[in-house]
């Protein structure tokens, strides 16, 4: 279980989620926030302080075919090389480590 960040977010990026987020697991894109499933300890702490409500648990986007193609968009932005970067951002243990990305996935990017 991971919690994931969806279309709500695009273009409001409020970021309450990551000065809330115990393990530093929310990574800044350019135009919304991504939950880094593998670092993610589950607590429900960013979903509580999202004043759009844009931050769901992965499991509950079953049936729901925009909230799965977030999971599946969360994924990528840290699977796959984002647009100028040659690597992918993988798991770096901490947003801190990196700062504000400044890309988002295609899907986010298009929106």
């Amino acid at each position: 279980m991971s919690y994931v960040i969806g279309p709500e977010c695009i273009d409001v990026n409020d970021r309450s989620c990551m000065d809330e987020c115990p393990v530093d697991c929310i990574y800044d894109g350019e135009r919304k926030a991504y939950i880094n499933p593998a670092e993610c300890i589950d607590c429900g702490a960013c979903e509580v302080v999202c004043p759009v409500e844009a931050i769901f648990v992965d499991r509950k986007a079953r049936g729901d075919e925009q909230r799965t193609t977030f999971v599946g968009d969360n994924a990528a932005f840290f699977d796959l090389p984002l647009a100028g970067r040659a690597e992918p951002v993988g798991t770096p243990g901490g947003a801190a480590k990196i700062g504000a990305l400044g890309v988002d996935t295609p899907l986010v990017r298009d929106w």
